[in-house]
């Protein structure tokens, strides 16, 4: 018997012990007993994202027998010194298909649907089957769009619509995680502007599949400059090495039909990487998974606040409780105030939009009640709306008079209030 069965023989054994009787923070509703472990191996759970290593391993182990996981990368070999449910022969193979068979093997009974692709491929009926969806995603992007998505798949007059989303995340040795639930409780998008403008990026990303102009050129000056260039160091100073590493991050945007490489962005994007700390990601996804068993078995509270972790210097967690926004375009019913100068052109606001913290809109397309002021698509629609980038945004939006912003990458949009 395997390391990782005799474990699970030995874990299945305390929480059977755990769920047969009450505590003195057990819900009021919970009744202890075999029903509930039952129940908690029949509830269908989702998982998708870079600690998934880690939180298939937790829940395989905690009495969920039926989960779902959605990965779109696949196994670089940097990832083995603490992914560990991959081995050198799976190097090029699809992350979530071989997590799922190594669980398998090894923890029995377990039956784990895996999915090689993105979030965004599935529907809302592909989501409505599940219980809770935990994700610990490496994307700001991809949490807005499930977050959005569970959001909007909240139906008042069917409780079971509303799916608990227990969020995850780390960077180096500081780590995150929550739980929302949607249209209840303070969600995603409420605290957006609490995250720092991203600046690094994981490197199983953009090694394998770029997203945006910059994993295109963070690809080409971590991993393509050593290789073409090994006894050259990098000068960021030189314009002949940032124009090769402008072209190069180009030709590889091209290759994943991805927009926004320019010669500015390339001279500013910075060239740190994220540490994945493998310590970091076990407390994080042990923090998800206990979330989960509480939430399925309510044998305890689950998490009603934000939990932020840090072990840089030594081990220190801080909670907070994060407030519901009103004006918040996922959950909330308020257009947001904004201010802006009276001589911006449509450009200009654009480009707020696009810089700001905020909001973190990559793609604007800007209309009104009445107007389409720019359209990103169809390209048709892009260039007849062109030429009014130049023009003052007042020619368009009146003093109170609300903005809608769409991007592709968002299932929703943004509604601004807009003074001079």
């Amino acid at each position: 018997m395997t390391a990782m069965e005799t474990n699970g023989v030995t874990k299945r054994t305390v929480l059977r012990r755990i769920l047969s009787r009450g505590g003195p923070f057990s819900d009021e509703a919970y009744v202890p007993g075999p029903e509930v472990y039952d129940f908690l191996a029949d509830l269908k759970v989702f998982g998708a994202g870079g600690l998934g290593c880690e939180i298939l391993k937790n829940l395989a182990l905690s009495g969920f027998t039926d989960i779902h996981v959605i990965d779109m990368d696949t196994i670089d070999i940097s990832n083995l010194n603490r992914q560990f449910l991959f081995r050198q022969a799976d190097v090029s193979k699809s992350k979530a298909l071989c997590a799922a068979e190594f669980v398998m093997k090894r923890v029995k009974g377990v039956k784990i649907t895996p999915y090689f692709g993105k979030i965004q491929d599935k529907d809302e009926e592909y989501y409505m089957q599940f219980g809770i969806v935990i994700c610990g995603l490496d994307s700001v992007e991809a949490r807005r769009w499930i977050n959005a998505t569970l959001v909007n798949m909240v139906n008042m007059n069917d409780p079971d619509s509303l799916k608990p989303l227990i969020d995850g995340g780390t960077e180096g040795f500081k780590g995150q995680s929550r739980v929302i639930l949607p249209t209840i409780t303070s969600c995603y998008e409420c605290t957006l502007d609490m995250l720092g403008k991203q600046q690094t990026f994981p490197i199983c990303t953009i090694a394998n599949t770029p997203r945006l102009p910059e994993h295109c050129i963070e690809w080409a000056s971590v991993l393509e400059w050593p290789k073409n260039f090994p006894e050259k160091k990098l000068d960021m100073d030189d314009p002949e090495h940032v124009q090769w590493l402008y072209d190069t991050a180009l030709r590889r945007a091209r290759q994943f039909n991805i927009s926004g490489v320019t010669y500015s962005l390339t001279q500013g994007v910075a060239k740190n990487i994220i540490p994945a700390i493998a310590s970091t990601n076990a407390v994080i996804a042990a923090s998800c998974c206990n979330e989960a068993l509480k939430i399925a078995t309510t044998c305890n509270p689950y998490l009603s606040s934000y939990m932020m972790y840090s072990g840089n210097d030594s081990v220190y967690t801080y909670t907070f409780d994060p407030e519901k926004k009103e004006e918040c375009p996922v959950c909330g019913n308020l257009a947001t105030d904004y201010t802006t100068d009276v001589s911006w052109t449509v450009q200009d606001f654009m480009n707020a939009l696009t810089e700001s913290v905020q909001f973190r809109i990559k793609s604007p397309s800007l209309r009104t009640a009445e107007k389409i002021i720019y359209l990103q698509a169809p390209p048709q629609l892009e260039e007849a709306t062109r030429p009014n980038l130049v023009k003052p945004l007042q020619d368009f939006v009146s003093e109170g008079e609300e903005v809608s912003i769409t991007d592709p990458s968002l299932p929703f949009s943004v509604k601004l209030r807009i003074h001079y």
